[in-house]
């Protein structure tokens, strides 16, 4: 089931996530995680994107392995992830976000990760990530941790989107995907 997302200004973006457990139905969240991701042409989704304030996301890189070899066959959910290391070597890329619509901008962020969490089955992994996988992880651990990718921006540039922001959050801006706004 595709599930709608939820656009910025909505509380529960800037919520404190909670760790989750085992449950019969988590693996029905998770497969409509995916469809919502597949549905969105997106890369990632964390659960606060749908509306529950769950250390939880969703990765599907697959489909950008031309440009990013990395990529290739990234596809996995990540549940109570933790970050334990990361690199003082950074890059900057362009990020967008599906709970953002139409705001794109730099990101500086380090290039690898070190990320302790557990898959579907709950079997714990701990993994290094590098280049656009780390991008990918990093931005929705950040919806974990109740930040968008604008907190990352510098100064001048959160000015800039300020009033595309608001927007969003007024409701005047929409996607074309499922969504819910305020």
């Amino acid at each position: 089931m595709v599930l709608p997302i939820y656009l910025y200004g909505q509380p529960v973006l800037r919520k404190p996530t909670e760790e989750i457990e085992q449950t019969p139905e988590l693996k029905q969240f998770i497969a409509d995680m995916y469809e919502t991701l597949t549905q969105a042409e997106g890369c990632g989704l964390a659960a606060p994107q749908v509306g529950k304030a769950w250390r939880l996301f969703v990765v599907d890189g697959s489909e950008l392995a031309e440009d990013y070899p990395e990529c290739k066959d990234f596809k996995r959910a990540f549940i109570n992830p933790e970050l334990l290391e990361t690199s003082e070597e950074t890059c900057t890329y362009s990020e967008g976000c599906l709970s953002l619509p139409g705001i794109s901008e730099n990101v500086v962020r380090p290039k690898t990760i070190r990320l302790r969490y557990l898959d579907e089955d709950f079997n714990e992994h701990v993994e290094e990530f590098t280049g656009f996988c780390a991008r990918i992880v990093q931005h929705e651990y950040d919806h974990l941790e109740a930040h968008v990718f604008t907190d990352r921006i510098s100064p001048i540039r959160k000015t800039f989107v300020r009033n595309k922001l608001a927007a969003i959050a007024k409701g005047k801006v929409g996607a074309r995907y499922k969504y819910k706004r305020q």
